[in-house]
């Protein structure tokens, strides 16, 4: 049975509708730099890269074999022609060939005139000069055309696209050494909570220790922003003012956690309104419903809430994405959700979107199961480092019994 959820607040807005709000703000930063490809490693192209040469420059084969003319291919039987040469790649191309003969080719190589085909050299048996062709070749095949891959003056990769290992070794292999892209998108973010105590401090009795910087620092890194840590902010008005005033000097983006509730030390909210613009500050999700999103003068304002679970949880629903559009990306990269039948239960209350933490994993039989890490508290970050994927319930689903279908939303190339 469904339970109440009493936590569920009727103007809250949902997952999809603060994407789409956030979505209408963002526009890509518009400075661009050259830089060489060894350092454009996951950045974004600022322009189309066109190709400046035929990929492949020549026909080539793709086989270790024998380059010959399909018309002196006998139809039924052995064919025999006589050798003329040997043809490495890097080597210039040999003469035309002639009829009845071929061509000892290696991968990559440049393919005779008159040669149409390649024959790989399993499918041979040589003496000497000789050599004796297997029947049943094909006209055409194991041949790459000049040109194949790309055509000179064709686009190579499109604005917006993120550099990968994949796109580094296409740029090289144009032969083109840099690149423009767009600049690095710049965050600036801070935590803020009397009750928070910065690693190497002793801890003062009620203090923690804040985790939310540290999880922030690794999450915008593994993106490739510049990072600005702002430390720990006091929970009083001046401090988080004069906080937001530094942030929003260096910074395209501005993140904090802490101080986006209700609660009387809660500042944030007040303060965005006086000094910027909130767009929204509650969303339809668990965990993670204090969600402020607006503007401090140019910059984009995130606020997270201060649990350390919902901090992750609400980067990877809303801030993510929105900081890959401002840094240039295009399309953006997909995380693809996936659905798999779920081995336990999870108790849910209509009314919010959830991102329950899970581990996918293999059962004897070979099939692809997924279950809870169990206590899904959004202080218990000990679950983030257990889990593998999210287990994403929509707003309007209640309790899941096991060996029900769900949808998973995997770590892997998101977190």
């Amino acid at each position: 049975m469904n339970t109440i959820n009493n936590d569920y607040d009727p103007q809250s807005m949902t997952v999809d509708q603060a994407r789409a709000v956030i979505s209408r703000h963002l526009k890509p930063v518009d400075s661009t730099m050259r830089v060489p490809v060894r350092t454009a490693l996951n950045r974004f192209l600022a322009e189309d890269v066109l190709s400046p040469i035929d990929v492949p420059a020549h026909v080539n084969s793709a086989m270790d074999g024998y380059a010959v003319r399909f018309a002196d291919l006998a139809a039924v039987g052995e064919t025999e022609l006589t050798t003329s040469a040997t043809v490495l790649a890097g080597d210039a191309p040999p003469p035309p060939l002639a009829p009845g003969q071929a061509v000892r080719i290696m991968t990559g190589a440049a393919i005779p005139e008159n040669a149409d085909t390649v024959v790989m050299q399993e499918q041979t048996r040589r003496e000497g000069d000789r050599v004796w062709i297997q029947p049943g070749q094909h006209n055409g095949q194991h041949v790459r055309q000049a040109g194949e891959d790309l055509h000179k003056g064709a686009t190579a990769l499109r604005r917006g696209k993120r550099l990968r290992a994949a796109e580094l070794g296409l740029i090289a292999s144009l032969g083109i050494g840099e690149v423009s892209v767009f600049r690095p998108l710049r965050v600036a973010f801070f935590s803020t909570g009397d009750e928070l105590a910065s690693i190497g401090q002793p801890l003062a009795e009620g203090q923690i220790y804040d985790s939310n910087r540290y999880t922030l620092h690794g999450m915008l890194t593994a993106l490739g922003f510049d990072c600005f840590d702002l430390g720990v902010v006091r929970d009083h008005p001046v401090a988080i003012e004069n906080a937001f005033e530094e942030a929003s000097r260096m910074a395209d983006v501005v993140i904090t956690s802490g101080g986006v509730s209700v609660g009387e030390a809660d500042f944030i909210k007040p303060l965005l309104a006086r000094m910027g613009e909130v767009v929204f500050w509650k969303i339809a999700i668990k965990p993670g419903r204090p969600l402020a999103y607006g503007h401090l003068g140019p910059c984009h304002f995130f606020g997270l809430p201060g649990n350390p679970v919902a901090v992750m949880v609400t980067f990877y629903a809303f801030v993510r994405d929105a900081l890959l559009t401002l840094a240039g990306a295009n399309p953006l990269p997909i995380s693809p959700r996936w659905v798999l039948r779920t081995t336990t239960p999870l108790k849910k209350a209509p009314g919010r979107t959830e991102f329950q933490r899970g581990i996918v994993s293999q059962d004897a039989q070979g099939e692809w199961t997924v279950r809870s890490t169990g206590n899904q508290g959004s202080g218990i970050l000990r679950s983030m480092t257990e889990a593998n994927c999210f287990i994403v319930l929509p707003q309007d689903r209640g309790s899941v019994e096991a060996g029900d279908e769900v949808e998973v939303q995997l770590f892997e190339g998101l977190v």
